[in-house]
């Protein structure tokens, strides 16, 4: 990764996931995902004052963090043995089914990743199947929603 920043931004279509080591790796066309949303965290703020302070104001104290859960979207490619099977063992009340996740956003040259979204200990809680119509020519699309335990940023 880059040790220094550029003025000019990155794009946003140049990345990679990695759906941990029992998943396909970021090469894999099985992880080649057409878009992921909500990566992102927060910190809840607790107020409190107590009776006898002199300002009327309350104090803010630092509270629990929060994951946002992570959605991932791609094509329908006829894959069962991916993203449904991970999310099939987890129903079926697999414990051992966390995963390290690893996003990457890559260079213009594709080669070289610049930023990494690390998701600790995620599991699939949501599939979504494509929307189908008749009338249209959109590629089916299916949806795989993670929650993760902690998010880093490398």
């Amino acid at each position: 990764m880059p040790a220094t920043y550029r003025e000019r931004p990155y794009g946003q279509f140049n990345f990679r996931v990695n759906l941990g080591p029992d998943g396909p790796g970021p090469d894999d066309f099985k992880a080649g995902f057409q878009e992921v949303a909500g990566l992102g965290a927060e910190i809840h703020v607790a107020e409190y004052r107590h009776g006898n302070s002199k300002e009327n104001a309350p104090m803010k104290l630092t509270g629990t963090s929060k994951i946002n859960d992570i959605t991932l979207k791609r094509g329908v490619i006829g894959d069962l043995g991916t993203l449904y099977a991970w999310w099939d063992a987890v129903r079926n009340g697999d414990q051992n089914q966390r995963r390290t996740v690893t996003i990457q956003l890559m260079d213009e040259t594709r080669q070289n990743p610049v930023q990494e979204w690390v998701l600790t200990d995620a599991r699939p809680i949501k599939y979504t199947g494509p929307a189908m119509t008749g009338k249209g020519t959109d590629v089916a699309i299916e949806e795989l929603v993670l929650a993760a335990e902690r998010i880093d940023l490398k």
